[in-house]
């Protein structure tokens, strides 16, 4: 499996640290509201990663990250000078910052499985690891590497000799282009805050009690106690966005190498940017789309995901809504395709076309090419029933919820427990009506109700 690295700039050959074993790492969301379709291409990346790693027999521990403190607007052109995202979102909406958390959190764990990705082992929030961000801080400080402003502790940046070798932004590169330094107190306008004091003039309703007085994380800090704290001081892989790459995740490997000592991540994987009608997303234009804008346009999650299989990870895609039809268009055929094809358990899959798939997976995650053999699959003459269970194989990386689209002859018994239930749930009388599905799943089957007459039956595998 080969996999192109920011850190090298190249493509290398994955070799974890323990051998069948991998430990992955994903910046997920801030949780002041629902992620626009751009986070979801980085989270199904994680995703496909997470899947082609199973595919070749890694057991693979990901976790991934939500944040819940910290993360500031950028002021003035400084990161660490602007307001409390979720603070400023309890303001605007009249909420608490733990019910904006609360509730945006649940949305996102809920387009998390509308999308079909895969749970990571843990979703970690930054402020159930508030003890180990300070005793980072305070390892960090006994070795020399912090300083301390009126508005906070600080990491310098000037200490640490490999400072911007993943963005290839260096700390003098940032003096020679630095205008104006919104915080005169920073030694470098590459430091970056570790520890933000609580302003004097009024409470915030997420702070806490440090060695340096009331306050709260900085957003860099959380990512990388939350990786040693999970999965210790060094790790195969850390996922994210490319626009993570030039500040925070150059922090994240700044912070943990001067505290462990150690090389902090193995392999970076950026996925690049979704523009949408040739340009940059952005409410102001009006283009700024989320899971929810995609499902009132008639489109389902599974739509979105396909779409996002249609290029590379690494080559800019452009949305538009007749690119998102032309997906949409695809996976129906794909599912008219799988329901016409009678199931046998007993048909073997093609080891031809799984190799094939694989492969071109391996090539540094080259999805488009592995969803050209799938097509590829459909066309050839092999038997139907082995092409059926060679496309419900390669959908354990699709994860396009194939097997649901099987067309399968219900047996009589299980079609007329199916129509019992339905009376019983018609006439209010649920435990009758659970026992049934119980039953019914005992025999193979699942029962999907569409209203409290009508319901779908579907082989369970």
């Amino acid at each position: 499996m080969k996999i192109y690295n920011s850190l090298t700039k190249q493509v290398e050959e994955f070799k974890p640290i323990e051998p069948d074993a991998v430990k992955m790492y994903c910046c997920g969301p801030t949780v002041y509201n629902y992620p626009q379709i751009g986070n979801w291409r980085t989270f199904t990346l994680a995703d496909f990663l997470y899947r082609v790693l199973k595919m070749n027999g890694y057991k693979v521990d990901f976790i991934m990250n939500m944040t819940d403190v910290g993360h500031l607007y950028e002021f003035g052109g400084d990161p660490e000078g602007g307001e409390d995202k979720i603070e400023q979102k309890s303001s605007d909406e009249g909420k608490s910052a733990r019910e904006i958390v609360d509730m945006y959190a649940k949305s996102f764990l809920q387009e998390y499985h509308e999308m079909n990705l895969m749970e990571p082992r843990k979703f970690t929030k930054a402020t159930e690891y508030i003890d180990e961000q300070i005793d980072l801080i305070l390892t960090l400080e006994e070795k020399g590497f912090t300083y301390e402003t009126s508005d906070g502790i600080y990491f310098d940046t000037s200490k640490f000799e490999n400072y911007g070798a993943l963005s290839g932004l260096t700390v003098e590169s940032i003096k020679e282009g630095a205008r104006i330094d919104p915080n005169p107190e920073k030694k470098n306008p590459a430091d970056f805050a570790l520890w933000k004091f609580s302003p004097k003039d009024k409470k915030r309703q997420q702070e806490w009690q440090s060695p340096w007085g009331v306050g709260f994380p900085g957003w860099h800090l959380e990512c990388s106690s939350m990786v040693l704290s999970e999965l210790g001081d060094s790790i195969d892989i850390h996922v994210g966005g490319e626009d993570l790459k030039m500040i925070h995740h150059q922090n994240e490997i700044a912070q943990s190498e001067c505290a462990t000592g150690k090389k902090f991540v193995n392999y970076w994987v950026h996925g690049a940017f979704l523009t949408v009608d040739g340009g940059r997303m952005s409410k102001s234009l009006g283009n700024f789309y989320t899971l929810s804008d995609i499902k009132q346009r008639g489109f389902s999650p599974l739509d979105l995901k396909y779409f996002f299989m249609t290029a590379h990870y690494r080559v800019p895609l452009n949305f538009t809504w007749g690119a998102m039809q032309s997906a949409q268009n695809s996976l129906k055929r794909i599912f008219e395709v799988v329901s016409s094809y009678e199931y046998d358990p007993k048909a073997e899959a093609s080891d031809k076309y799984v190799k094939k798939f694989l492969e071109r997976l391996n090539e540094d995650l080259n999805v488009p090419e592995a969803l050209a053999v799938f097509w590829e699959l459909v066309k050839s003459n092999i038997s139907e029933a082995s092409k059926l269970n060679t496309i419900l194989e390669m959908d354990n990386f699709l994860g396009l919820k194939l097997q649901e689209h099987v067309g399968i002859e219900v047996p009589k018994n299980v079609e007329e427990l199916a129509k019992m239930r339905s009376e019983y749930r018609k006439n209010g009388i649920w435990d009758k009506a659970d026992v049934l599905r119980r039953q019914i799943e005992g025999l193979g089957y699942i029962i999907e109700d569409l209203s409290n007459e009508e319901f779908k039956l579907k082989k369970k595998f």
